[in-house]
Order: structure tokens, then C-alpha cells, then sequence
């Protein structure tokens, strides 16, 4: 799988253009391009449990590692070029490798929340609300006693 991580805004190649990251919903090929925002997993929980209370079709394919150390949430393709988020990476798949099948897309993975063949995949603004969200419910539950 060919792909490129973004952890900043400087991350970008050279001359590549960048723009708003794309809207969650359907189109042409939206089960064959995506890319995958990786976070450590109890702030992923966290956050699919708050996308899940928001709106119920909030939240798309979610992958988790067989360690169980990371989950990786499915979003439109083109959103690593803009996603600066702190603790997170955003994988650009170009469309290869990384396919909404039942099956899990990537060795070593499994399905949190499988494909529903809607082609959906997690609003990236909605998806940095939730991190944001969980990383703070996290750090107030670490410091609370």
C-alpha cells in the first residue's frame, strides 16, 4: 500500500495543493478512495462512542489493531493534506490498498465498526470535534483522583 503521513501542516510534498479537507458522503468511488486518520485507542473509543450520540450515521468504518494499541477511522480521500490534529497521523491511501470490504483491508487488523456499502466515511471536522472531545474527557478522568 503506497501512502503518506501527515502530522502538520509542513507535511505536504512540494507543490501539492492543499484545500479544505473533503465532505463525508457519497460519489463516485467513495469505497475505493479513502484515507485513514490512526489514533491510540481509548481516545478512538471515546470518540466513536461521542459521534455515535451525535448523529447515528456519524461515524463510518473504524479498523482496530489485533494489539489492540490503535484505531484507524475511515474518512474521505484528500483529508491527510490538511489534517494537523496533535496525537493523531492521517494515512493518504491514493486509493490503493486500503478498500471498504467486508473483509479487513489491511494484515493485522480487524473491523471496530465494519463497512455498511453506503460508501460513508467519518466527517474529518466531525471526527476532530469528537478526538477533541475524548482527549479532554481522558485527561479529566486520569486527573480527577
Amino acid at each position: 500500500m503506497e501512502t503518506r503521513q501527515s502530522t502538520g501542516p509542513g507535511a505536504a510534498p512540494e507543490g501539492e495543493r492543499r484545500g479544505p479537507a473533503p465532505h463525508r458522503g457519497r460519489g463516485p468511488g467513495a469505497q475505493d478512495t479513502c484515507d485513514l486518520v490512526t489514533v491510540p485507542a481509548r481516545q478512538g473509543l471515546e470518540a466513536v462512542d461521542i459521534l455515535r450520540r451525535g448523529a447515528g450515521d456519524a461515524v463510518g468504518p473504524v479498523l482496530h489493531d489485533d494489539g489492540g494499541d490503535t484505531l484507524g477511522f475511515v474518512v474521505p480521500a484528500g483529508t491527510a493534506a490538511g489534517w494537523d490534529l496533535p496525537g493523531s497521523t492521517c494515512t493518504r491511501t491514493d486509493g490503493r490498498g486500503l478498500r471498504l470490504v467486508p473483509e479487513p483491508p489491511v494484515d493485522g487488523a480487524d473491523w471496530l465498526l465494519p463497512p455498511d456499502g453506503a460508501g460513508l466515511a467519518t466527517d474529518p471536522a466531525e471526527l476532530r470535534r469528537a478526538l477533541g472531545e475524548a482527549a479532554r474527557l481522558i485527561e479529566a478522568a486520569d486527573n480527577c483522583c
